[in-house]
């Protein structure tokens, strides 16, 4: 059987959850055929060569900050990855076409159904990159209501001097999509008013390294159900593995 190749496009990724996750489940799985690294990348022009450098590359994943600019390189998209207007899996096709999916909605939402409650009803997602627009389109066929949060005012977020008391009273979940607080810098912390957290919120954070964020140990100290981004990468990571091999 020939060698497989599988990667990943972004940029300052070493410390990849991807990589590892492929390599110990080729391993696992006795697949010595497959292969998987990373392809950092300081901009996105260099995506073509990538492709035409490895003519062995099955599938690749993509990450910050290239979700969105990835879109124009690609033959096609899927409907929902059109949808949320950011791709985070790479299929090549048969007929060597290349095609874009969204696997993130899908992990992010199986991740958070099991911690809903009835009074879960909006959603603040912190970020407006790739990942949050994915999270959005996961709300959304939950039937939750969001407001995105921006470092500045715009016609599609509030900033973040906005948020107060009455916000955290009427928001019961808080996303974390951006990268503050991820190793090395643990200290960060997403700038909002953490000590309105209460028992009846969710804090979740795309974040899994640190294990615990600045962001979630706040939240969990006024009580908050907190959670990390693993099993959504996890999740993302094994539905990427069936688009690959469709």
């Amino acid at each position: 059987m020939p060698d497989k190749l599988y990667g990943l496009i972004g940029n300052n990724i070493s410390y990849s959850f991807s990589k590892k996750y492929f390599t110990e489940r080729f391993e696992k799985d006795n697949a010595f055929h497959c292969h998987y690294q990373n392809f950092d990348i300081p901009n996105i022009e260099e995506f073509r060569d990538v492709v035409k450098n490895y003519p062995q590359l099955s599938g690749l994943n993509v990450t910050i900050p290239y979700k969105e600019a990835i879109c124009p390189y690609l033959d096609k998209i899927s409907n929902k990855a059109t949808q949320i207007g950011a791709v985070n899996v790479i299929r090549f096709t048969k007929k060597g076409k290349l095609k874009g999916y969204n696997s993130d909605y899908y992990g992010f939402k199986k991740s958070l159904v099991a911690l809903l409650k009835p009074h879960h009803k909006n959603a603040l997602i912190l970020g407006t990159g790739g990942a949050s627009k994915a999270v959005a389109f996961a709300l959304e066929t939950l039937d939750i209501v969001f407001t995105f949060v921006s470092r500045e005012n715009t016609e599609n977020a509030i900033d973040y001097s906005r948020i107060n008391a009455t916000t955290f009273d009427n928001y019961q979940i808080i996303i974390n999509c951006t990268p503050l607080g991820t190793s090395p810098n643990v200290k960060e912390c997403p700038p909002i008013p953490c000590e309105y957290f209460t028992e009846n919120h969710i804090a979740y954070d795309l974040i899994y390294n640190p294990e615990e964020t600045e962001f979630l140990k706040n939240a969990r100290k006024k009580g908050a159900i907190t959670k990390n981004g693993l099993e959504m990468l996890v999740l993302q990571a094994e539905r990427a593995w069936k688009i690959w091999n469709k």
